[in-house]
């Protein structure tokens, strides 16, 4: 039961009942800590519907809540706000209702209406990098929390498996490579393709500057460079079909997509479907003439055809060249017009994918709304920021990408030097150690990163990220390993586990104010769901281990001379520890239980 629903309700039937106003919504807020009281209404907005003065309205609607809610305890008000003391009997009644659930914040997922959600769709020409960590994380947490929040959710990605960025791989690797594969350099074969990604440009580079010498106007010379004109025959050769191309494409893909699995597994994300662009680049084209036939689109005297959104703010969009070929926004839109084809119970999909793209994707919702799918009014341009890190901006062309394995494995290195400074896990076998480290070197990024507004620029700083203090993913591990030795204790002596809650006992202040946090968790899940934000999840299990360390501090637990409160106070600990796991859980951390 959540108090604020009983009490918004209670709150307009007092000001109907005594002013004879009907008031369309309620303004709540927490109490503020320096005034008694568990939540406060905000008395203020009323002022539009009911006149007089704020304090004694806002007195005669707490006299009217003591007299009818039983959960009232007490009141007060200060200027325009009415602070309400709820009774310890509810936020008892509460915690037993929740204590066992071990779904709790979890709604059951919906057999239709489902979510597409995108992410990753990487480039097979190099390895994932830290830009990729945030995407992958963004859209593989979204999904979790949209799951959490009730959805059915099929996670997806579109694979960039062709084009010119391709080729020039392949045309590197025959120049350069000697017949080197994974096997025999014992590198990753993302790592591997992406090598040769970079020595195309470096010896494009230097071709440019030999033609430059020679004479050559530089803009001229970055047309006619040998490399750059074998990359682009070979990019022709295979729309062709060419039979030795087409097989050289598919085993250096081959080569970049079991990278990609092994860093995906460590990454700890997954998917439902994959999408290639070699087969979906042709997808749209139908759709073309389907739009010309409703007015949608219109086609130039070269044969062009467009689509025309001035009307809407935004400009002319070509959705197919004059000489028949498409762009990327008729892929685009036959793409999605297949995944619903493939999935017919979609009723809406989340696009993952940087700000630097805002305006693809209102083009792209505007015009599959013109086209009459009504499913495109459920389009959700999920729009993240940059990451950068204290060195600088990253170019995946000169090499300088940082990558997200050797991300993962130096957040692994750090967690494991500061651990060892701090003393933490000195008793730890080895294995376990190295198990630990991982797990909170991964918390430490994941955390860092979720617990940022996505639509935030990041900067990325490793080492403060691993901090067992403050706003990071170790603290929050931390704490949950604290609860997981206070349950262990309590098991070794004894303690009863609480079966029957004794709803008149008197709570403490902090343990009230653990349980009103516990009462959130539900709300923020379907908050984060809404608004596409794992930020909230994160934030609110930061404020959650705050409140409970302040528990912790100030109410002994295992000490405690009375067992009712003991068993009770264990309970609380241990719907902690679950609610904690189960937030992690959304934004894909694991967590120890011993640290």
């Amino acid at each position: 039961m959540n108090i604020q629903h009983v009490l918004e309700a209670k709150i307009k039937e007092a000001v109907h009942a005594i002013f004879k106003v009907t008031l369309p919504s309620i303004e709540f807020q927490p109490t503020r800590k320096d005034f008694e009281g568990d939540i406060t209404v905000v008395v203020f907005p009323m002022l539009r519907f009911v006149k007089g003065n704020p304090e004694q309205i806002g007195n005669q609607i707490g006299q009217f809540l003591v007299d009818s809610v039983p959960e009232v305890a007490s009141f007060n008000t200060i200027k325009g706000f009415l602070n309400l003391v709820i009774s310890d009997s509810f936020y008892l009644s509460f915690f037993d209702a929740i204590k066992e659930e071990t779904d709790y914040g979890f709604v059951p997922q919906a057999e239709t209406d489902a979510v597409m959600v995108e992410y990753s769709s990487p480039n097979t020409n190099k390895p994932l990098h830290l830009g990729h960590i945030r995407n992958n994380l963004l859209g593989y947490s979204v999904a979790e929390i949209l799951k959490a929040s009730g959805k059915k959710v099929y996670k997806t990605q579109i694979i960039n498996d062709r084009g010119i960025h391709i080729c020039k791989s392949m045309v590197a690797w025959k120049k350069f490579g000697q017949g080197a594969t994974p096997e025999r350099t014992g590198l990753k074969g993302d790592k591997l393709v992406g090598n040769y990604y970079v020595a195309f440009d470096k010896a494009y580079k230097e071709e440019v500057e030999a033609l430059v010498l020679d004479g050559v106007d530089r803009k001229a010379a970055e047309k006619e460079a040998p490399l750059l004109s074998e990359a682009q025959q070979m990019l022709q050769k295979w729309e062709a079909g060419d039979d030795e191309v087409v097989a050289l494409w598919k085993k250096m893909n081959g080569w970049v997509y079991e990278g990609f699995t092994e860093t995906y597994k460590n990454l700890g994300v997954d998917f439902d479907k994959l999408y290639y662009e070699s087969q979906t680049y042709l997808l749209g084209k139908e759709f073309v003439q389907e739009g010309l036939d409703k007015g949608v689109f219109e086609k130039d005297a070269d044969g062009s055809v467009w689509c025309d959104l001035t009307d809407e703010g935004l400009d002319r969009k070509i959705v197919l060249r004059s000489d028949g070929t498409a762009v990327y926004m008729t892929q685009d839109i036959g793409t999605a017009i297949q995944r619903v084809k493939d999935y017919p119970d979609i009723g809406g999909m989340v696009y993952t994918v940087g700000n630097e793209q805002d305006y693809h994707f209102k083009v792209l919702f505007l015009i599959l709304k013109k086209l009459g799918f009504s499913w495109a009014e459920k389009l959700y341009h999920l729009s993240y920021g940059m990451v950068d890190l204290p060195s600088g901006k990253m170019k995946s062309r000169e090499g300088t990408v940082v990558d997200a394995d050797d991300l993962m494995a130096d957040m692994t290195q750090t967690a494991a030097d500061i651990s060892q400074e701090l003393g933490k896990l000195d008793d730890y076998a080895d294995s376990e150690k190295q198990q630990l480290y991982k797990m909170i070197g991964l918390g430490a990024l994941k955390y860092y990163i979720l617990k940022v507004d996505p639509k935030k620029r990041i900067l990325f700083d490793p080492e403060e990220s691993v901090d067992f203090q403050g706003n990071t993913g170790p603290f929050i591990q931390y704490t949950y390993a604290r609860i997981q030795s206070i349950l262990r204790k309590a098991t070794e002596t004894e303690v009863p586990v609480l079966k029957e809650l004794d709803l008149e006992m008197e709570l403490h202040p902090k343990e009230k104010e653990l349980i009103k946090q516990l009462q959130f968790f539900p709300e923020t899940v379907q908050l984060a769901a809404t608004n596409f934000s794992p930020a909230l999840i994160a934030n609110y299990t930061y404020d959650l281990v705050k409140e409970f360390n302040s528990f912790y501090q100030q109410v002994s637990i295992l000490g405690e001379v009375d067992e009712k409160k003991k068993s009770f106070r264990v309970a609380l600990s241990k719907k902690v520890a679950n609610v904690i796991q189960s937030a992690f859980l959304l934004l894909g951390i694991d967590v120890p239980e011993r640290m």
